[in-house]
């Protein structure tokens, strides 16, 4: 229904957004027994127990997996490590691996021109992005954006599968350890991750674009993002997302001394074992990048 959608923030030609009742009851299924549950069931195994999915999910799943590895293909690595990576950005519970690509690469797209649409664009307040952001959808209805993906990312059969899934691999997460740990487990370890995961991941984004420092100037971008020392530490290297910007297609975000990037890291310990090759930095040959 026409009610739900926001007009003026991007062009009707270029797509709509609109209010998502289910993407919010997601993030607040999740968070309000994270929260009224989950402190009274703190403890230092459900702490533990949710930091290590944590790791998993967004560092290695989300980080690693989706973000430099399927979407912009900075290294290279065998399909079954990739399928793996790709499903432990599932577990993250931050959505399907298609959607957040088709969206990822709109919102790249749109932010290297100078005509960036308000919604991709940072020049409103905090809360008014995590209305936007965390209980509305993008509807595209302009498919120029989709070229900046590697080929066959769209059509790929597991990829396809984690999509039309991916609510369903969180709950059987939540089941699994219900059934071993008890519910006060599920709801630190689901639920409050998840919900936190959500947030983060949105507040990870909106800081790293409107606060921090710019080294790096893209030219004709209107948005090239921003570095922030402890955030970029805290969220695998993704805050330090003006480095991202200026240098896309590396693997590396971290690049300058204190810049540390426990995604970089993880790369270079699955080199190591022989389990991803081609990582390209900075450095790499601008083809590369």
């Amino acid at each position: 229904m026409n009610m739900f959608i926001f007009k003026g923030l991007v062009p009707g030609d270029v797509g709509a957004v609109r209010l998502d009742p289910i993407r919010a009851l997601w993030l607040w299924g999740m968070a309000v027994p994270g929260i009224i549950a989950g402190i009274p069931a703190l403890s230092p195994a459900t702490i533990a127990l949710a930091f290590v999915l944590t790791l998993l999910s967004l560092c290695l799943g989300h980080s690693v997996g989706l973000h430099r590895g399927i979407i912009h293909r900075s290294y290279e690595s065998g399909p079954w490590l990739r399928g793996t990576l790709a499903w432990l950005f599932v577990l993250s519970g931050l959505g399907g691996p298609l959607s957040w690509a088709r969206l990822h690469a709109v919102r790249d797209y749109w932010q290297n021109r100078p005509d960036c649409p308000r919604f991709f664009a940072y020049d409103h307040g905090l809360w008014t992005d995590f209305g936007w952001n965390l209980h509305c959808r993008f509807e595209a209805r302009d498919d120029r954006a989709l070229s900046r993906l590697p080929a066959g990312i769209l059509d790929d059969p597991w990829l396809r599968f984690l999509e039309a899934t991916w609510p369903l691999h969180v709950l059987a997460l939540a089941a699994a350890i219900g059934a071993t740990l008890g519910p006060g487990a599920v709801a630190v370890a689901v639920c409050a991750r998840t919900a936190g995961g959500i947030a983060g991941h949105w507040f990870v984004g909106y800081a790293a674009h409107a606060w921090g420092e710019r080294p790096f100037t893209v030219p004709g971008a209107r948005e090239s993002g921003t570095n922030l020392k402890l955030l970029g530490v805290l969220s695998f290297g993704e805050g330090f997302h003006n480095n991202h910007h200026a240098f896309p297609r590396s693997a590396r975000m971290g690049m300058r001394r204190g810049q540390f990037d426990l995604g970089w890291a993880a790369l270079g310990a699955f080199r190591r074992l022989g389990l991803v090759r081609a990582l390209r930095t900075p450095e790499s040959p601008p083809e590369s990048q």
